[in-house]
């Protein structure tokens, strides 16, 4: 069959349209809410299915790019007087909570009515978890989460638990439910996305250099060589 020009046009600016368009399952700044949970010394002390030097990277990346983005973020922690503080890498981004966080005495955030309503209360479908520890403070909201209709994800490599074992079947639930895996530094990059949105390309990568690891060095020597070409 032959196909005119015009319609070969139609066809390539109709592909190019549908080419561009993202999926709807991607993140972006304004479409989920971050749920950050017990990131406290008394939850790391026992947590061992990742190194905590690691964990506490991985933490700051996260906190730092929904600061980045002004993702709206909860920050919950349950017995706090007997648990222990917030991590410092959640603190440099948000020192409100230093001080103040939605404290509870449910492992279960989905259950405590002020975690709750406030996670609910930002009014976005897409929910992302991340904390402390995976086999009981993530996977209970998470499933309660998707049974009540959410879209959620969790950063599993910004998440922990008392054992390998315990970490992984509890990933194992969470996706046999549903739920959408990510790591820290692909969170972050979700969020970028394109290296043109210059409002926020240059603290993505100062926030990679610090935190990011491996790839944060590689930034790092990058921008050495681009420096000395000047």
């Amino acid at each position: 069959m032959k196909i005119t020009s015009i319609a070969l046009a139609i066809l390539l600016v109709s592909t190019t349209i549908r080419a561009q368009k993202p999926s709807a399952r991607l993140l972006t700044p304004d479409n989920h809410t971050l749920v950050l949970i017990d990131f406290q010394s008394q939850m790391a002390f026992a947590t061992t299915s990742i190194p905590n030097v690691e964990l506490r990277s991985n933490v700051a990346l996260v906190a730092g790019g929904s600061k980045i983005f002004n993702v709206p973020a909860i920050i919950t922690t349950v017995g706090r007087a007997r648990t222990g503080p917030v991590f410092d890498e959640i603190t440099q981004f948000y020192p409100e909570a230093k001080t103040s966080t939605i404290n509870r005495t449910s492992m279960n955030a989905w259950e405590d009515v002020n975690a709750y309503k406030a996670i609910t209360g930002t009014g976005k479908k897409k929910l992302v978890f991340a904390g402390l520890w995976t086999e009981v403070c993530i996977v209970d909201p998470v499933l309660s989460a998707i049974a009540d209709g959410y879209d959620v994800y969790f950063i599993a490599d910004a998440c922990g638990g008392v054992s390998t074992e315990a970490h992984t079947r509890a990933v194992e639930r969470m996706l046999q439910a549903g739920a959408q895996p990510m790591t820290a530094i692909q969170y972050v990059l979700e969020l970028q996305r394109d290296w043109s949105r210059t409002s926020t390309s240059g603290a993505v990568n100062a926030l990679m250099e610090k935190y990011g690891g491996v790839y944060g060095i590689g930034l790092i020597y990058e921008n050495m060589l681009l420096n000395s070409k000047q």
